[in-house]
């Protein structure tokens, strides 16, 4: 999509910190984090949100959470003590742009309920 900002990360259209990308996603470091590790996950393929996913998106969300996911939270230090997916869904869930995005935050305690 012409004027999403993720869609232009992953076009290297807009620099980002990147800290892993393959064939299907890439990863960037918030440029706003949350906790000492906050990592953005996108697919370069545009899909607004978990509810625009098809079961044609299912092996990518499979690669998402099998692979892509726990390599970063190892590589990042987080794996052993725990970290938080979050994937915000609409307005009233937080979601500020409008392409699907896995937030991965470690390296403090997660207090529940958040925010």
């Amino acid at each position: 999509m012409a004027d999403c900002i993720f869609c232009k990360i992953a076009n290297k259209e807009i620099p980002s910190s990147i800290v892993y990308e393959d064939e299907q996603v890439v990863a960037f470091k918030d440029l706003e984090p949350q906790a000492p590790v906050h990592v953005l996950v996108i697919p370069k393929k545009h899909i607004e949100s978990i509810l625009a996913l098809t079961a044609e998106d299912a092996e990518l969300v499979a690669h998402v959470f099998t692979e892509v996911l726990p390599k970063l939270a190892r590589d990042l230090g987080v794996a052993e003590k725990g970290f938080r997916v979050v994937a915000n869904t609409g307005e009233e869930g937080g979601q500020s742009v409008k392409h699907l995005h896995f937030h991965l935050l470690g390296g403090r305690s997660m207090q529940w309920p958040p925010g």
